[in-house]
């Protein structure tokens, strides 16, 4: 954060500072979570679900926290306010109208996180990058997120989420991009926004609060998504399209995908071609890198760099397409963060090829927020387990039944459906089944807790000595 007293930061969120001197200063960050406190930063004591961090202002303090926000007043003395997250909200709008950093939005039904992941990546040889950890995109990851920058910080990299209309437009103001990137329209959320145009319509509001190109905006559209590429028409910006069509500015020719699910493109950009092989799992990263070169290419990075800095990228954020072999010769696919319906195809489809000569197992969990499209789409995702030929398929919960359901309606097929009824089912059920060489897809919504199974497995049959690949 810009280094600010605490008086200055009492007047920006309307709070009142009790038992602490006006003019300590502030020079770290402001962190909710006592256990990452460093020295100098801001402690936000807040009610959670599962815990009240005014309980930890002294292990806070004791971190080397100068100061906290609090709801109440606390020993070690703070700035009380009414509503934290309000607070926090009006400190990074304050913080980010003052920062001289090209801000980037990225959005997106799915893709978003690994997208904003490769433009760290990318960015961070042109110069100092703070990028939303994980998928911190909320209401309090945002800001929390924009106070992470300082005056050094050149790139300010945000994920964006939304649950409703309105949510992206009151994101961009706290921090107004200066580049957006929709990466896709899908279902994810259909059930809080009620159809695929308004879940366009929200996402399409980051493109919206772009400046016009004269001023510098940017918007990065896909060009194999009409809903996206439709944006075009709701901004001054610059527009710069990405993806496989061939009037895409920013495109991939010649994709394949090796044995291990890998995939490898020409980058095409400004009449050249230059070779990419991502060590990232899945297709769909193909357009999550393009989204990002395009980025990149705009931020004056040379496109033989940004081949080269692609084919060299890693996953940074847990629990997306993470590869890993077992001691006995098992391949475990942990992609448990999240799930809606473009993820679940991705990831058996990665799961199809990366399977070849090999059983495939695909342990799904419920996909989330799909309202009264929740049956049909889990329905319709056994049925793609049956076209894929996936060797064998457990559905884990009740929402997720109508997976196995679908999978033993589709018709003609060599494998098996079943359901369990939770984690810990579907976790002692494979301990029965697994076999030395199986490829197992590990993958649900975040309320699913799917990666206790992949956990599970690992724990159960160990990590193979120098067999271990993380994507």
């Amino acid at each position: 954060m810009i280094p600010m007293t605490i008086g200055a930061i009492a007047a920006v969120v309307s709070g009142e500072v009790v038992g602490l001197a006006e003019t300590v200063v502030v020079t770290g960050k402001v962190e909710f979570d006592s256990r990452r406190v460093l020295p100098g930063d801001l402690f936000l004591a807040f009610v959670g679900d599962r815990v009240d961090g005014h309980d930890f202002a002294r292990q806070a303090l004791d971190a080397g926290a100068v100061a906290m926000i609090s709801t109440r007043p606390l020993p070690t003395g703070s700035v009380v306010v009414t509503d934290p997250i309000e607070a926090i909200t009006a400190l990074a709008d304050h913080v980010g109208h003052r920062l001289s950093a090209t801000i980037i939005g990225v959005t997106g039904s799915s893709g978003k996180t690994s997208t904003k992941d490769l433009l760290a990546h990318l960015l961070q040889p042109l110069g100092r990058t703070v990028a939303t950890p994980e998928s911190f995109n909320n209401e309090l990851g945002h800001p929390y997120t924009v106070l992470l920058a300082d005056a050094d910080t050149e790139f300010l990299v945000l994920e964006t989420s939304a649950r409703g209309v309105g949510h992206i437009a009151h994101l961009t103001e706290i921090a107004p991009p200066r580049i957006g990137v929709v990466l896709n329209v899908g279902s994810a959320h259909l059930g809080e926004f009620g159809s695929v145009a308004a879940i366009a319509s929200a996402k399409g509001e980051l493109i919206e609060a772009l400046p016009p190109a004269t001023a510098g905006g940017v918007a990065v559209l896909n060009a194999d998504d009409p809903l996206v590429l439709a944006m075009a028409g709701r901004t001054q910006a610059k527009v710069v399209t990405f993806g496989e069509h061939l009037n895409a500015d920013v495109r991939a020719e010649r994709v394949r995908i090796d044995d291990f699910g890998r995939p490898a493109f020409e980058l095409v950009a400004g009449g050249q071609a230059i070779p990419v092989q991502l060590a990232l799992y899945g297709e769909h990263h193909v357009a999550n890198s393009l989204a990002a070169a395009a980025v990149a290419l705009e931020c004056g990075m040379p496109l033989s760099d940004v081949a080269a800095a692609l084919s060299n990228a890693k996953q940074r954020s847990k629990w997306r397409m993470e590869v890993s072999d077992t001691a006995d010769g098992v391949t475990v696919i942990n992609d448990a963060y999240n799930a809606n319906p473009e993820s679940m195809r991705a990831a058996l489809k990665t799961l199809a090829i990366m399977s070849r000569g090999r059983r495939s197992v695909a342990v799904l969990g419920h996909m989330g927020e799909l309202g009264s499209e929740s049956t049909a789409e889990h329905d319709a995702l056994g049925r793609l387990v049956v076209r894929y030929d996936i060797g064998k398929v457990i559905a884990v919960g009740d929402e997720a039944r109508p997976i196995a359901h679908g999978a033993a309606l589709e018709g003609s097929w060599n494998g098996e459906s079943e359901w369990v009824s939770d984690t810990d089912a579907a976790t002692a059920r494979l301990a029965g089944i697994l076999e030395p060489g199986d490829v197992v897809l590990v993958k649900g919504s975040r309320s699913a807790g799917m990666e206790r199974v992949a956990a599970g497995i690992m724990a159960a049959r160990g990590t193979g000595e120098g067999r271990e690949r993380v994507g």
